[in-house]
């Protein structure tokens, strides 16, 4: 049985160990940052968790704060920097999520944790998404991305959330693999990432 103690002993030995194995790497993109963006290197932001509950997320900063004359920020695609795209595009602007793994907040393998601003949007099957711990990579992930539909990709998270196993985290992991060197999915058409839910 995969139950909640295995799988969190499991997140905490691999993303200890996949920590230890990308350190030079991790290094390396926080130089790359400061050096093109200067300070801060890393994203803070507050995400939903597990049962909804807030926490602080962490990515490396892959945009600049640039703004329109009038003070609005610029679009998510011209605020993303030419360091921010390569970093985007091996998935290593995820890296420091490992360090929330650690900490409990996270999952390696769960539905992704989206914005604290969406919770009023979801109906009552997209909110069973916050019936496990959030991940790293999941199920959407795997199965489009960012290059698929909002509803698709609640329609997966809610499928994992039904079907969690070890082979399945095991079959995620494996694709999530192939996909970062592929490179398939980082973004919607036209987006930088992808476009903003605004409810059913």
């Amino acid at each position: 049985m995969y139950s909640v103690f295995i799988k969190r002993l499991l997140d905490l030995t691999a993303a200890t160990l996949i920590l230890l194995c990308v350190l030079p790497v991790f290094a390396i993109s926080i130089v790359l940052i400061f050096l093109s963006m200067g300070l801060p290197v890393f994203f803070r932001q507050q995400r939903p968790g597990f049962n909804a509950r807030p926490f602080i997320l962490y990515k490396l900063r892959t945009m600049n704060n640039s703004l329109y004359l009038y003070g609005e920020q610029l679009p998510d695609a011209e605020r993303l920097t030419k360091v921010g795209s390569i970093i985007r595009k091996l998935s290593l602007d995820e890296l420091p999520q490992l360090f929330n793994v650690i900490k409990g907040d996270m999952s390696l393998v769960g539905p992704r944790p989206l914005l604290m601003e969406y919770l009023p949007l979801y109906n009552e099957e997209q909110k069973r998404r916050h019936d496990v711990k959030p991940g790293i990579t999941g199920w959407a992930q795997v199965n489009g991305r960012n290059a698929i539909s909002w509803e698709e990709k609640f329609n997966l998270d809610v499928w994992y959330v039904d079907n969690i196993s070890f082979m399945l985290d095991m079959k995620i992991l494996f694709l999530t693999v192939l996909k970062v060197f592929r490179r398939e999915g980082i973004s919607a058409q036209g987006q930088a990432t992808m476009e903003k839910f605004k409810g059913n």
